[in-house]
């Protein structure tokens, strides 16, 4: 596991500085804390930082060919690389380290691009090609490791993480106001875009090749067609499904460093840990966290599985400085990212780290297995009629605006407005800057988010490549290409990073992820309930029924009560200061109506307010820091702001100073 950076220039240009790639890997040291590489050769400098999980002592990267004309970066794990390795010396390769990053130099010389198939586990990784003056750069199928570029002057810059791009080229800076709509309205920026215009994501399942100063991206791999297989009893099912998932937690238990599992007590992470403990000699290492409110302690949950599995379990229980917390975070977030999750997610990984390196997590059950509520809630509202499309078009253009923000049902009737799956969309979103939330932002924000993609119509494109032929193939394939990759992953990447910690995720072997999502709907929801053959599976490798049969929780935190008891004067006070509202974004009136009803117990907007709290926090921590750093590297300090009018913050200028 790693962090990679690096740049790449034309073949007329001159030599890439060490330092700059040097500074780079400076900015993602936490992703690899032990050792750090780098090779210079001409206009190419590729970098890396390590965290040894595999051959620790052998496997300094980057990595080359036997001939020093292939140059290899890599973050992430391949976990058949020795089956790899020895067919590639059946064919006369020679290796010079029992590390897995070198199985993709040499499948790249008998392959080419292709070689990404041929590779089982998650990655991100930049090879460098002499011979071609060519740059490879590729990101595993589902998106587990992040991979970002971006093109000046007729260079390419990459890195795990955009702050690297930006400490070689801080003139990148500039705010992208797609991508923020994007965060109002879905609390994360999906792929391709960033926070920054023109810093760009490497989607999953895709590749890019630099030659000759042009970038060519394309997708090598997507999910296959929903439905295809049924097998012919429930039996065959669970005995493939047992046989399938067994073996990809099997391969994920290759290391040379301690392992554990991060173990929520719900059904994903309890499957998963069963099966650790049936394919270990030793006891599992696990870990959970607990929050004081009943209403989101799972810890009973977890300690119930660890002592049916004998595992060795590690247990904290959280009564955090939150703003202490979210103050450290949103300085290392390189975009607003509004899952509250991911503070859970942060502790789970410090406990972790104390004891393992690599942990093994459950994510990935929901969106395969259709383990979210909304799927139940969506389906019952399709046996419903719909009103027209032309009438619905009617009263959100001009009736919903005129309705106060108070009258009951407002947002239902607004999304019941709505034809078909484009009601499953809507019931996603927090805030629509451009329709139904107009109020709450300025004039010249909306005007702007008006006039651009709106964050719905990508959503929609989404659902239209789904390849099934039943409503919920659809939305598992929606949230697989958007919700499981830029916000669960991501949290899961950049909060155990964050710790040094290497999190594997077996649930998204990509073998495993094919067969299921070829089994029909009704083997994931049967009678109202999601999960249906998971959970049959969960129950027979030995997990307790009363952890099966519970409600779900989901990995979260108690944010109403938070708001309205310890949090509020220090979070939503925030919100109101000079500060916030004179960047720009905001109407002062909106913001507070929003806050107040919130407080009055009106209406719960704790999750719209936790957005706009990461947001500022963010504009504070982060890009303020960042204008800083680029003092530091002979910039201007000011991030270059979009305008959303002219003079006061009434008008809308978005000023984003810290």
């Amino acid at each position: 596991m790693c962090g990679i950076a690096g740049i790449v220039g034309s073949a007329t240009d001159g030599c890439v500085d060490a330092a700059v790639i040097r500074r780079m890997c400076a900015t993602i040291a936490h992703r690899g804390p032990d050792d750090e590489g780098l090779v210079v050769q001409g206009p190419a400098g590729l970098g890396m930082r390590r965290l040894s999980i595999i051959d620790l002592s052998g496997g300094h990267q980057p990595i080359h060919n036997e001939d020093d004309t292939v140059w290899v970066v890599f973050n992430g794990e391949i976990y058949d690389f020795r089956e790899r390795r020895t067919e590639l010396e059946r064919r006369g390769h020679r290796f010079y380290t029992d590390t897995d990053t070198e199985v993709i130099v040499h499948l790249y010389e008998d392959l080419g691009s292709e070689c990404v198939h041929k590779l089982r586990g998650m990655f991100a990784f930049a090879l460098y090609d002499t011979r071609r003056k060519s740059l490879l750069l590729a990101r595993d199928r589902l998106g587990i490791k992040p991979l970002h570029y971006a093109t000046l002057n007729g260079r390419i810059f990459f890195g795990s993480e955009i702050r690297a791009i930006l400490a070689a080229a801080p003139e990148l800076r500039n705010l992208n106001t797609e991508a923020l709509l994007q965060y109002f309205y879905f609390s994360y920026i999906p792929e391709t875009l960033t926070a920054f215009t023109h810093i760009q994501k490497l989607a999953p399942g895709h590749l890019l090749e630099w030659v000759g100063g042009e970038a060519r991206v394309r997708q090598y791999w997507d999910l296959p067609a929903y439905g295809t297989h049924e097998p012919k009893s429930e039996e065959e099912c669970l005995e493939e499904l047992e046989h399938r998932l067994a073996e990809a937690v099997r391969i994920r238990l290759i290391a040379d460093v301690p392992l554990g599992a991060l173990l929520s007590g719900g059904v994903d992470s309890s499957t998963v840990v069963a099966l650790m403990a049936r394919a270990s000699s030793k006891p599992v290492k696990t870990f959970s966290i607990a929050f004081g409110h009943d209403d989101f302690n799972e810890g009973q949950h977890a300690r119930r599985v660890a002592q049916c599995f004998g595992t060795d379990h590690q247990e904290l229980t959280v009564e955090p400085d939150i703003l202490e917390t979210l103050e450290s975070l949103t300085e290392s977030l390189e975009e607003p990212f509004g899952d509250s999750s991911m503070l859970p997610t942060y502790y789970v990984s410090r406990l972790a780290r104390r004891h393992v390196t690599v942990a093994l997590s459950g994510d990935g059950g929901d969106e395969l297995f259709a383990g979210y509520d909304r799927y139940a809630r969506y389906l019952r509202r399709t046996k419903l009629d719909t009103i027209p499309d032309s009438v619905g078009r009617f009263y959100r253009r001009h009736i919903h605006p005129l309705v106060p923000l108070s009258t009951p049902g407002r947002r239902l009737v607004y999304n019941r407005s709505f034809p078909g799956e484009q009601q499953y969309v809507d019931e996603l979103v927090y805030l629509a800057a451009g329709d139904r939330d107009r109020s709450l932002f300025s004039p010249g924000f909306v005007e702007k988010a008006v006039n651009i993609r709106q964050p719905a119509d990508f959503y929609t494109e989404i659902l239209q490549r789904a390849r099934g032929n039943d409503p919920l193939s659809h939305l598992l394939y929606l949230d697989t290409k958007t919700y499981l990759n830029a916000d669960i992953l991501t949290k899961v990447d950049r909060m155990s990073m964050l710790n040094s910690l290497e999190a594997r995720v077996p649930i998204l072997d990509h073998v495993f992820v094919e067969w299921v999502t070829a089994l029909g709907s009704s083997w994931k929801f049967r009678n109202g309930t999601g999960k249906y053959i998971l959970r049959r599976l969960a129950e027979r490798v030995g997990v307790p029924r009363s952890v099966l049969n519970r409600p779900k929780q989901g990995f979260a935190m108690p944010l109403e009560h938070w708001m309205r008891v310890e949090l509020r004067a220090s979070l939503l006070d925030l919100l109101l200061e000079p500060q916030t509202i004179q960047r720009g974004y905001f109407q002062p009136r909106g913001l507070r109506a929003l806050v107040e009803e919130h407080l009055r117990g009106r209406r719960d907007h704790c999750g719209a307010i936790w957005l706009l709290v990461i947001f500022e926090l963010w504009h504070r921590n982060f890009l303020s820091k960042l204008s800083s750093l680029s003092d530091a590297y002979g910039e201007t300090a000011t991030i270059r702001p979009t305008q959303f009018g002219s003079g006061s913050a009434a008008s809308g200028q978005w000023s984003t100073g810290g």
